[in-house]
């Protein structure tokens, strides 16, 4: 028998409530039924338990790229239409909207119509927001911009935005990153599809750029698996055929029964990875065997700091946003520092801060004396520096704990008592789903609950030694079932005693 989900989509296609948004906006939220509850996500509206008849839209950004104008208008939304008026970057570089109402979703969407934005199909069953290089395009180092590629990927799965019937019933989500970078920016290993760069050589010396292909990758409460190699080298133009032929090797063949098994890696388990590939093939036409020079040989950065592009005399400064949390004026001021002191665009990365590009060396002194800068920070400190969460249990219907509050006072409490060496990643998951990424965090935090003298308490499993970049692997489990109440002592001590972490003096300022 279907699980419960197939058994809404077998009723009703999800992208059918494109077309019903009017209906729904008249009725209210309280008579929509669960099916359409359901269906909603696909065209980027979240029902919130937690927050009931305030809803959450997500967008899609694919490479995480806004402008200036768009910033702006976002913000007009929320200031319109939120009671919340937060907007939250998402470790997949995108912007959910908190607080707005199902009542006013024909004007949302018209607006973000408008500005050439769409939030179709950034839920349930399709393709997620594709990550991309946050530096693509001005990193001096980069083999491959991949800016247009996200934007072509993204077309094809929504139809340019419309919506895609095609890549709307997928047996689950999925994932895809790709990056031209040579650190791994988009963390192809946590990706159903990732593309990282490589080259190839002729038989007479020439140079080939393109990209190696791992598949798989997943965190789920059931499972955390790194992607495997497809053995497959593809050149740029070919990036968006390979992407469509597994989808659809996915969709008609994935498994559907469970869902707790119904991502990509177990059709993987099922078959084999040499069958998977010959199933692609099938579809796709030969795959080129992967080169053997994969061009992933840097440290992961967070892209914080004032930093260098490739274009001479000129900086991209990235902002450290705490918890990638915004309000409309934040947002507001974003979109006037890129304007003013870049060329209009803001970009969002992975570890939930931004980008402003293209600052030119004349305008950078006036552009770091901003007044946002001391809120959002280019010089955090390094525990701060490194904190990611996911919403956790002020928003989510499935999180166990509170993330992001108690994520940031904890760390506070840390960054007053140690210094450390250096920027340490702690990524905070409200549940064993590890929206946050946990399993790629130096120290990854996984909400779960545990008893202490009988009464059930806030307790979370930790992990430590993920890395990413070169050499990319998933953190293990060091302890489980921590009480929050004792986390700070714990995380104390791994720190001094794993990271090198020592105490400060008494009084000592940053």
């Amino acid at each position: 028998m279907a699980n419960p989900i197939e058994r809404i989509k077998q009723e009703k296609d999800g992208l059918a409530v494109r077309d019903e948004l009017a209906h729904f906006a008249r009725i209210g939220w309280e008579t929509i039924d669960k099916g359409d509850l359901e269906r909603l996500k696909w065209v980027g509206w979240f029902f919130r338990k937690k927050t009931p008849g305030r809803w959450m839209l997500r967008l899609r950004l694919p490479g995480g790229f806004v402008t200036s104008e768009q910033m702006y208008q976002l913000a007009d939304i929320l200031k319109v239409f939120s009671d919340i008026q937060r907007a939250d970057i998402t470790t997949r570089q995108n912007l959910e909207l908190r607080g707005v109402r199902i009542e006013d979703s024909v004007e949302i969407m018209s607006r973000l119509h408008q500005m050439g934005l769409t939030s179709i199909q950034s839920g349930m069953d399709n393709v997620r927001n594709v990550v991309g290089s946050p530096i693509a395009g001005l990193d001096p180092e980069e083999l491959i911009d991949v800016r247009d590629l996200t934007y072509r990927i993204q077309d094809m799965l929504t139809s340019g935005g419309v919506g895609n019937p095609e890549f709307s019933n997928l047996p689950r989500k999925f994932n895809i990153s790709i990056t031209g970078d040579r650190e791994n920016s988009a963390h192809a290993e946590i990706n159903d599809i990732g593309f990282v760069p490589a080259l190839k050589y002729t038989e007479d010396g020439r140079e080939r750029i393109g990209f190696n292909v791992l598949v798989g990758g997943l965190f789920s409460a059931q499972r955390a698996e790194a992607a495997l190699p497809l053995d497959a080298f593809v050149e740029p133009d070919g990036v968006v055929e390979l992407c469509r032929a597994i989808l659809i090797v996915y969709r008609d063949h994935g498994p559907r029964d469970s869902r707790g098994r119904s991502r990509l890696m177990y059709l993987i388990d099922d078959w084999g990875i040499a069958r998977f590939r010959t199933e692609v093939e099938q579809l796709h036409g030969h795959l080129e065997p992967a080169s053997e020079h994969e061009c992933i040989d840097y440290e992961k950065r967070d892209h914080v700091g004032i930093h260098r592009q490739k274009q001479p005399g000129h900086s991209f400064v990235g902002l450290h946003v705490t918890l990638g949390k915004l309000g409309p004026e934040e947002m507001i001021e974003l979109g006037r520092l890129a304007e003013v002191y870049g060329s209009g665009e803001v970009r969002l990365t992975v570890e939930q801060s931004v980008i402003i590009p293209d600052i030119a060396d004349h305008k950078l002194d006036a552009f770091l004396a901003e007044p946002l800068l001391k809120v959002f920070s280019p010089d955090p400190p390094k525990l701060l520096r490194g904190l990611v969460s996911c919403t956790g249990l002020q928003f989510c219907n499935l999180a166990i704990i509170e993330t992001k509050n108690r994520a940031l006072a904890v760390v506070e409490q840390l960054e007053a008592e140690l210094e450390v060496p250096r920027p340490i990643r702690m990524h905070w998951s409200g549940c064993p789903n590890s929206c946050g990424q946990s399993y790629i965090g130096d120290i990854g935090l996984l909400g779960c609950k545990t008893k202490v003298d009988g009464k059930t308490v806030d307790a979370v499993d930790i992990l430590v030694g993920g890395r990413i970049g070169k050499d990319a692997r998933l953190a293990e489990l060091f302890m489980e079932a921590v009480p929050c109440e004792e986390l700070h002592g714990v995380l104390k001590t791994l720190l001094v005693e794993r990271f090198g972490a020592v105490e400060r003096l008494v009084g000592a300022v940053r």
